[in-house]
């Protein structure tokens, strides 16, 4: 698979990771849109959130339950953003199910 996430989740590009378990990688975006940016992914690949079925959505709890302990870890304690883009017209880039945390600052709306 030419899936450049999944080569992150498995080693094969190096990452700054901030956290990692046997479901997820949580690792510093390489072009921060805040002064804290984290992408958080499951280690499984799935496309988009458009590819989410019942036996896989637990990823998803998991990744939320993980974010607070990241925000926590980094120091976010005025709030931050999950954000997760699907599709094409959604701003999605990289075909792997993927969640930015974004905090260190006040956020706008509307976003994008």
């Amino acid at each position: 698979m030419d899936c450049i996430f999944c080569k992150i989740a498995n080693g094969e590009i190096p990452s700054t990771k901030v956290y990692e378990d046997e479901k997820m990688l949580a690792f510093r975006d390489l072009d921060p849109q805040a002064p804290v940016h984290i992408l958080m992914i499951p280690k499984e690949h799935i496309a988009s959130a458009d590819d989410l079925t019942e036996e896989n959505a637990q990823i998803v709890a998991h990744i939320f339950t993980v974010a607070k302990k990241i925000a926590a870890a980094e120091g976010l304690t005025n709030g931050y953003r999950i954000v997760n883009n699907c599709g094409e017209d959604g701003g999605q880039t990289v075909k792997h199910l993927h969640f930015h945390l974004l905090g260190g600052r006040s956020m706008a709306w509307p976003p994008g």
